[in-house]
């Protein structure tokens, strides 16, 4: 047994996402890796911002855990596990299964060395990509897609939208939005979709000065805030935008774990800096 971390998942957390696995494959050698072991690594990873190369060596290899990483990306686990764990936050609160509303937004990070999908976002100043997330009105994940951070929000609002399936979301009749979304190729694609819910624009009233949170849909920007926590999503060190998607998808499944499970056995006292007396001369 090693000492825990504090991003290791609780049992009750455990709980939660354990039955949303994949099982082992039939025939071959037994599973011998240990899920929750994999877990905990990678949710170490996106807290820390740790490189492959630097993981601790009382968690599992890096092998073992990219494995499972893309693995799980490419047969939809993550997205699974995001919507079973928002689903039972929005039923332990009293909500429907599914949001009759959403809140879109994006924001821009810089990128590294590492290369892949990159532009300069003018507006922010910054080269890299744009993260465009879509939540319920409780802050929850629903969809994410990554960009080049020179594409135009509203104009490609539709690569996150479009993966806002109508069988899963049948309750879903508007969207809440900054100017941005007020855009031509985007009322096109609601109409070429024929989708059932709408894009609401939604602004602090003219002349008002300074920033000031906008009803229901600050919600998105704290969801945004939220994941500055992560310290892996400080900048998109991915080369694929999808594993860029994929780590999102892990901080918010951390997030939504402590949010039904609250952690308390990893935590650990906070850390105090030593009050020294100060002579004075």
């Amino acid at each position: 047994m090693r000492k825990a971390y504090r991003t290791d998942l609780t049992d009750a957390q455990w709980q939660l996402i354990e039955p949303l696995l994949p099982a082992a494959k039939h025939g071959g050698r037994p599973r011998t890796v240990d899920l929750r072991e994999v877990v905990n690594t990678l949710f170490y990873q996106v807290r820390t911002g740790c490189q492959w190369d630097y993981l601790p060596h009382d968690l599992v290899p890096k092998g073992t855990a990219w494995d499972y990483f893309t693995a799980w990306q490419k047969d939809g686990t993550w997205q699974k596990v995001v919507d079973v764990l928002r689903t039972g936050i929005r039923q332990a609160v009293g909500r429907e299964d599914s949001p009759s509303a959403g809140c879109i937004d994006s924001q821009t990070a810089k990128t590294t060395e590492m290369g892949g999908e990159a532009g300069y976002d003018g507006g922010k100043k910054i080269k890299g990509r744009k993260r465009h997330i879509v939540v319920d009105t409780l802050g929850l994940l629903l969809a994410v897609a990554v960009t080049a951070a020179n594409l135009d929000d509203g104009t490609h609002a539709p690569r996150v939208l479009g993966k806002l399936e109508a069988a899963d979301y049948p309750r879903l009749k508007v969207i809440l939005a900054d100017n941005k979304y007020n855009n031509r190729t985007l009322e096109e694609w609601l109409r070429l979709q024929d989708v059932a819910y709408t894009i609401q624009v939604v602004t602090k009233a003219q002349g008002t000065p300074g920033f000031v949170p906008v009803k229901i849909r600050w919600v998105v920007e704290r969801a945004i805030a939220w994941l500055g926590r992560c310290r892996r999503l400080s900048k998109d060190y991915e080369y694929n935008t999808s594993s860029s998607e994929t780590w999102i998808k892990i901080a918010a499944i951390q997030q939504m774990a402590r949010r039904l499970q609250p952690d308390t056995e990893n935590r650990q006292p906070a850390f105090k800096y030593q009050q020294r007396n100060k002579k004075v001369a």
